[in-house]
């Protein structure tokens, strides 16, 4: 195989090779928002988020592990402590033809010293299926479901789809449409909306996007619905 490799090099001097893909990838990513918004929900009481991670991948496997970081107020607002939020996440992900992807693993939400009862520390097992820029992901919680009694199985279905504007460069269509079933308590099951842009300037990415819940079980201290409208911008760098 090496003499056929310098064989085609010597035949073909001026053709560029593509180099080989990294077998251990590790990236960073930093992000400063005007809200923290998850599923739907205000997990800031509006207020601006810090937030970053670090992912590992081992490329020819597709297997992953990672985490990542957010400022968060919700946990006081139900009388608990804390003020970060930490995810632990590990799966696989890979190609199961030209057009169809997938991704499945599990999702640990840690937050330290919240001191509520039920714990606000949940776990979930999420699969999602991605077919060119579309996807549709569920994501399944074995724990109770962010400190709500007796809602272990709890559930959450995400449909999507990441559309590049072919006239503008760097230019992405953000929308999503998700429905999370709270187990046990219909009154706290609800639905959320997204849609928005993001561009990559190369320096970072930006993205705009009008975000909503149609709920009303939800709300801060001082009584605005955690699921109002509202519009958030992030600022944000992979490296």
């Amino acid at each position: 195989m090496l003499a056929l490799a310098m064989m085609a090099s010597v035949q073909a001097p001026a053709q560029a090779q593509e180099a080989p893909a990294a077998e251990h990838t590790v990236s960073f990513n930093a992000t400063l928002t005007n809200e923290y918004r998850y599923r739907g929900l205000s997990q800031t009481r509006f207020d601006p988020a810090l937030q970053g991670g670090a992912d590992y991948t081992h490329t020819p496997s597709g297997l992953y592990v990672g985490t990542w970081l957010s400022t968060i107020k919700w946990t006081k607002d139900l009388g608990g402590d804390g003020d970060v939020e930490v995810d632990l996440y590990a799966g696989k992900r890979g190609q199961i033809n030209e057009y169809v992807s997938y991704d499945v693993g599990g999702l640990y939400y840690w937050y330290p010293s919240n001191d509520l009862n039920p714990n606000a520390n949940t776990f979930e097992l999420y699969g999602q299926i991605g077919i060119g820029p579309a996807y549709l992901k569920y994501s399944h919680a074995t724990s109770n479901l962010f400190g709500t009694p007796d809602s272990k199985q709890s559930g959450y279905l995400d449909f999507g789809a990441n559309l590049p504007i072919e006239s503008i460069e760097g230019l992405v269509l953000n929308m999503h449409v998700g429905r999370q079933r709270v187990k046990n308590n219909s009154a706290l099951s609800y639905n959320d909306y997204k849609l928005g842009f993001t561009k990559d300037f190369g320096f970072a990415s930006v993205a705009v996007a009008w975000v909503k819940a149609d709920t009303e079980a939800y709300f801060v201290p001082d009584g605005r619905n955690q699921g109002r409208s509202a519009a958030v911008v992030s600022i944000s760098k992979t490296f």
